[in-house]
This record gives C-alpha cells, sequence and structure tokens, in this order.
C-alpha cells in the first residue's frame, strides 16, 4: 500500500511536471490513453469482456460522473495550488466516504466515528482558511476534486460485483481521457508534444499505472484493515516530492490541518474495523 502511495504522488508530480510543456488537457488526453491500453489489455487477458452489460447500469454511470469530476479537478488543483496542499485536502477522502456511506446506504456510524468525521472536516478548514487574508479560491477546485472521488469510491460500492479491477480501471481512465477531451475543448489550447513531453507523459502514466497495480494487489492480499491505513502515507511522498523537485514549503497551519484530517481518518479506519471484527 506505501508503495502504491508513493506511486500515486509520483503521478501527481510528473502530471504537474508535463503541463510545463503541454496543456493540462492534452497531459490528461495521453495519460488516460496510456491506461485504456495498459488496463484493456490486462481485461482480454483474463478473458474479459470490454464493455459487458453491467457497464451501463445506474451505479457505473454515476460513477462515471463523479469519476470525470475528481478526475478533472484534482488535475486543475496539482496545477493550480502547491501539491502539497493539494494532497493535504484530498486526505479528507475517506472521511467523506464514510459520511456518504451512512447516508446513502444506511451503514450504522456511531457517535464516535461521527465526531472523528466532524475534527476532519475542521481539520480541512484549516488548511483552506476561508476567512484569511491569504486565501487562494483556487483551493476550492481540490475541493471538488475531493468530493469527486468520494464520489466515486461511494459508487464503487454499489457496483455489479461482477465487474473486476481490470474493467474498472479500463473505465477509469476512459472517464480521464474524456476529461482530458473536454478540457482541451473548453480551452481551445493544443499544442504539438515535444520529445519531453512525451518522456513527462509516460512517466506520469507509469507512476499511475504502477500505483494502481499495486494498490489493487495489496487490497486484494492484505486484511483491509491492515493496510487502508497506509493511504496516509500518500500526503508524506507528497510533500517530500513537492519539497524536493518543487520547492514547497508547507506552511503551519497546512499541517496542522493536514494532521487533524489525517488523524480523524486512522481512527475512523481503525473503530470501524474493531466494529466489524
Amino acid at each position: 500500500m506505501s508503495a502504491s502511495m508513493a506511486g500515486f504522488a509520483a503521478e501527481d508530480l510528473f502530471l504537474k511536471k508535463t503541463t510545463t510543456y503541454l496543456p493540462l488537457g492534452q497531459s490528461l488526453i495521453l495519460f488516460g490513453l496510456m491506461g485504456v491500453l495498459v488496463f484493456g489489455l490486462w481485461a482480454q487477458l483474463r478473458g474479459e469482456t470490454l464493455v459487458p452489460r453491467q457497464a451501463f447500469e445506474s451505479a457505473m454511470r454515476w460513477r462515471a460522473l463523479f469519476e470525470v469530476t475528481g478526475r478533472l479537478f484534482y488535475a486543475l488543483a496539482i496545477v493550480a495550488i502547491p501539491l502539497s496542499l493539494a494532497s493535504a485536502i484530498l486526505q479528507a477522502t475517506p472521511l467523506l466516504v464514510v459520511a456518504g456511506a451512512a447516508l446513502l446506504f444506511g451503514e450504522t456510524v456511531g457517535w464516535r466515528r461521527w465526531s472523528a468525521i466532524f475534527i476532519g472536516f475542521i481539520g480541512v478548514l484549516i488548511i483552506l482558511r476561508p476567512t484569511s487574508q491569504g486565501f487562494d479560491p483556487k483551493v476550492f477546485l481540490a475541493v471538488v476534486g475531493l468530493i469527486g472521488f468520494a464520489g466515486r469510491d461511494l459508487a464503487t460500492r454499489a457496483a455489479p460485483r461482477l465487474l473486476s479491477d481490470a474493467q474498472l480501471g479500463f473505465y477509469g481512465f476512459i472517464m480521464l481521457t474524456i476529461a482530458g477531451v473536454f478540457l482541451t475543448l473548453w480551452t481551445k489550447s493544443a499544442v504539438w508534444p515535444t520529445p519531453d513531453a512525451y518522456v513527462m507523459c509516460l512517466l506520469t502514466g507509469f507512476f499511475g499505472i504502477l500505483a494502481y497495480f499495486a494498490l489493487t494487489r495489496a487490497m486484494r492480499t492484505g486484511a483491509v484493515s491492515v493496510v487502508t491505513p497506509f493511504r496516509y502515507t500518500r500526503l508524506i511522498f507528497a510533500i517530500f516530492l513537492a519539497t524536493v523537485f518543487l520547492h514547497e514549503r508547507p506552511d503551519e497551519w497546512t499541517l496542522i490541518g493536514a494532521a487533524l484530517v489525517m488523524g480523524s481518518g486512522l481512527y475512523t479506519l481503525i473503530r470501524s474495523a474493531r466494529l466489524k471484527a
């Protein structure tokens, strides 16, 4: 799981770097097509149908909508604001998923976990600092991305069990490609890729796809209650990479807010695991 989170952090870094050579829309298209190719081949090698009937069920349509929203707005966020800040906001995703599961699926969430969720959202507000003089409205791009990813995870819970990880990955990267096409048409910006742009896109795709494989492996071979808390190592890797390669310096309020979000999320995950035991 830690290797997966390191891969996702590296993916974010190289996507941010890619946009210095290509418009974001084109970067997402190239990255998405790489994922479509890899996961499409994976599904074919497993003898799976790429477009089964279950892919058009209601839960999958909602998953597609949230996937596009999450991918597009989080990509916009990591380009528009510091990578460490966008990653810190994203750490609230598990909290929003737990809250959504309680409200939408009727899952039982006691007062302890609701309290942890509330504290975690206070942490997000500390990171955002909407009333401070240095407030940047572009941080809400990451918030919309957070909502998109949480919605995708909730829709995945309701997705047909017959759909494999390879098929879900295939559809996810199709949505990423569509998001890139939409953004390119909206901004009307396109350039001919340079060799450096292709290298950056390949690195983005390599780490993104490798991270997805590692995530799938971790969730299939390890106990969920053991491996899931390691999702929060993504922020540690993101801050390290942003500091070394982008020369970012997260301020103390961002770190305090991130600590509240991570602590609340870890407590919620551990509490959920104990209740299921």
